[in-house]
This record gives C-alpha cells, sequence and structure tokens, in this order.
C-alpha cells in the first residue's frame, strides 16, 4: 500500500498519513509485553500505538486490565519509539489518569458510547482539554446513539474528533464477530463529513484470517485508517486472542492494501460508469415496481387473513421462505447475510401492511 497524504484536518495537523494506522493489543499484560510489541510495530507502518489499560467485560471473571500501572508502561512506548499513544476511557476516572500520564489520544468504547450518561461524564472529564478523542460505535445499531455520543464530546469544546467503527453485535452471525452494517457509518459520514472514520476490523472479524478483506473494503469506502490489534504472541494474549495478529502479519497486510483514486480523468471510464449507472437506476426502478406489487398483495393476504380471523404472523411460513430464499441465493452465488436483511426488511413491511388493512 502506498502511504499518501490527505487533507484530513487535524489528522494532518499531527503530521499523520493517509491512511493511518493504530495498533497494538487488545490489553497492555505487563511492561515487556507492551514494550515489545511496541518497538516490532515501530518498523511497521503503525503511527499510533495501541493498547486497553482498563477492558469492559462482557462478565464478570475475565481480565480487566491492569489499570493505572499500565499508564508509564505507555509513556515508555512513546519515549523509546517515537509514536504516539492511545488508550480506552470509560469514566471520569480513567480520563483523569490517562491526562495525568499525557496519553496523546482517548478513545470511547462500544459499551460506553451506549450510554449517555457514562459519555456526559467523560465529557465533563474532558472540558478544556485539548486531546484528540475518538468514539467508536455503540454495541447495537444505532446512528442516533453514535451520533449523540460525539455531539456530547464536541459540546465539551474537543475539537479534534473521530470515529472509531468496529461493528455491532448481532445474536447470530455467519461471518463475522460483529456485523459491519457499513451504511451506518456512510450515515453517520453524511451528518459529520469532517470527521475521521477508523475502522477497527479486529472487532468486526472477530478473527484474524479476515482482516485484510475488511480492511480493503473501509479503503474502497474512502475511510480514513485503521486500528488492527496485534500482539507479539496472539495466541497467548490474555484478551481476545482469535482477533489478534502478529506485527509482521500487520506489515503485510498493510503492504497488500491498495489505496483506490477518487475518479479517473480518462474519458472513456466516464462514459462506461455513465452506462453502468443508467442500467442500475432501471434496475432500482424496477425493484421498487416489484416491492409496491408485493406490498398490494400482502394487503390482499391481510384482508383474507382479517376475514377468517387468522393470526397475521405465521412463524412457520416465514422460515420456510428465508430458507428458500437463502438456498436461492447460494446458487445465484449472493451473500446469505445479505439476502437475509433484505427479507427481513420486507417481512416486517409486509406484517406491517397487513395489520394495516381494514
Amino acid at each position: 500500500m502506498e502511504i499518501t497524504k490527505e487533507n484530513r484536518t487535524w489528522l494532518d495537523n499531527l503530521g499523520l498519513p493517509h491512511p493511518v494506522v493504530i495498533a497494538g493489543p487488545c490489553s497492555a499484560e505487563t511492561e515487556e509485553q507492551v514494550l515489545k510489541t511496541a518497538h516490532e510495530l515501530k518498523d511497521t507502518d503503525t503511527n499510533i500505538f495501541r493498547a486497553g489499560i482498563w477492558k469492559p467485560r462482557t462478565r464478570p471473571g475475565g481480565f480487566e486490565g491492569v489499570g493505572e500501572k499500565g499508564l508509564p508502561w505507555m509513556q515508555r512506548v512513546r519515549e523509546e519509539t517515537g509514536l504516539m499513544v492511545t488508550t480506552e476511557v470509560g469514566n471520569a476516572d480513567h480520563v483523569e489518569k490517562a491526562l495525568k500520564y499525557d496519553i496523546d489520544i482517548l478513545w470511547i468504547g462500544a459499551r460506553t458510547t451506549v450510554n449517555p450518561f457514562a459519555v456526559q461524564e467523560i465529557a465533563d472529564a474532558l472540558k478544556g482539554v485539548d486531546k484528540p478523542v475518538l468514539v467508536k460505535n455503540p454495541v447495537n445499531p444505532d446512528l442516533a446513539l453514535w451520533l449523540g455520543g460525539v455531539e456530547r464530546i464536541k459540546s465539551a469544546g474537543i475539537n479534534q474528533l473521530g470515529v472509531i467503527h468496529r461493528g455491532f453485535s448481532s445474536y447470530k452471525t455467519l461471518n463475522y464477530r460483529n456485523k459491519p452494517k457499513w451504511h451506518i457509518a456512510i450515515e453517520l459520514k453524511k451528518e459529520f463529513p469532517d470527521l475521521p472514520l477508523i475502522l477497527d476490523p479486529s472487532h468486526i472479524c472477530g478473527r484474524r484470517d479476515t482482516i485484510l478483506d475488511v480492511s480493503q473494503t473501509a479503503l474502497d469506502l474512502n475511510y480514513d485508517g485503521f486500528m488492527i490489534e496485534t500482539h507479539i504472541t496472539p495466541d497467548d494474549a490474555w484478551s481476545d486472542a482469535k482477533q489478534q495478529i502478529t506485527p509482521s502479519r500487520l506489515k503485510e497486510i498493510i503492504e497488500d492494501l491498495v489505496i483506490r483514486k477518487q475518479s479517473s480523468s480518462k474519458e472513456t471510464f466516464q462514459q462506461k460508469l455513465n452506462i453502468y449507472r443508467d442500467d442500475l437506476d432501471k434496475l432500482d426502478n424496477h425493484l421498487l415496481a416489484i416491492l409496491k406489487s408485493r406490498m398490494d398483495i400482502s394487503e390482499q393476504i391481510g384482508l383474507l387473513k382479517r376475514t377468517e380471523n387468522v393470526a397475521i404472523l405465521q412463524s412457520a411460513r416465514w422460515e420456510e421462505i428465508l430458507k428458500s430464499m437463502h438456498d436461492e441465493a447460494k446458487k445465484k452465488g449472493l451473500n446469505q447475510e445479505f439476502i437475509t436483511e433484505i427479507f427481513k426488511a420486507i417481512h416486517v413491511e409486509s406484517i406491517k401492511t397487513q395489520q394495516q388493512t381494514k
């Protein structure tokens, strides 16, 4: 991957290239582990070293971080490698301690973003502070909650703001630990077009073998950088072992990534693109016509069920449809999760249509 420089406000002011690379272990475990990882990352395209000092765990009993004693380790990383350092803060006390040790960049985690009270506490603790702050998306796919987190930090006077897209929890997923739901990040970017958008492929993938593909997707969507969990011995990590990679693997991934151009000046490119876009517009209109016809039929079904006093929701029928669509998607080479999302939305709208029939 060729590193380039683009206009990205405060990232440029910090002298950071495009894409910015934030790497380091999920958790700071020991001083030796932190420093050894950082020194190996110094020889990669890493710009910022990350490590979790406090670790929010879903259930009690897991490793919850080394706490404040790990912050001097981060200082040593900066002194010995020249890398900037960042860690997650979950409350005002974390902010106070991180500032005490002059951590360069703070980030707010997904489990914190979901709680407006916690985000406001952090915002209040940050008033008057001149530090970059990154806000991860909330655990659940709620754009308003993510926007609210950004707005609370911005209202505290923090101008060096960015967001981290780490995917969204789902009870059942085929390919991801956390579904990316790219459209939510794209919608957020529309609201805050100048906000740097960082991808966390480690938490989206949940396993190391798909990090490259997901990272490339982010570059294709013009993301500003990555936060990738990197550990000297990933299989021995105290948290999230399966999704961490070695510094050498990080180097390979970064080298394999391709930065896309914004456009092409070739006349033939624009001509072909316009033809394809016209075809898409026609197909989109056709899809809308088909959906309208489908909802018309749903309305008739709703009338029939109401007349015969039959329940609207027919779970067995829905499972039958979904299985059929999965089978057809497989035959046609379509992503099954994509098809599931589409037909779930159609099913919900069909039920709503049937409910509204009189």
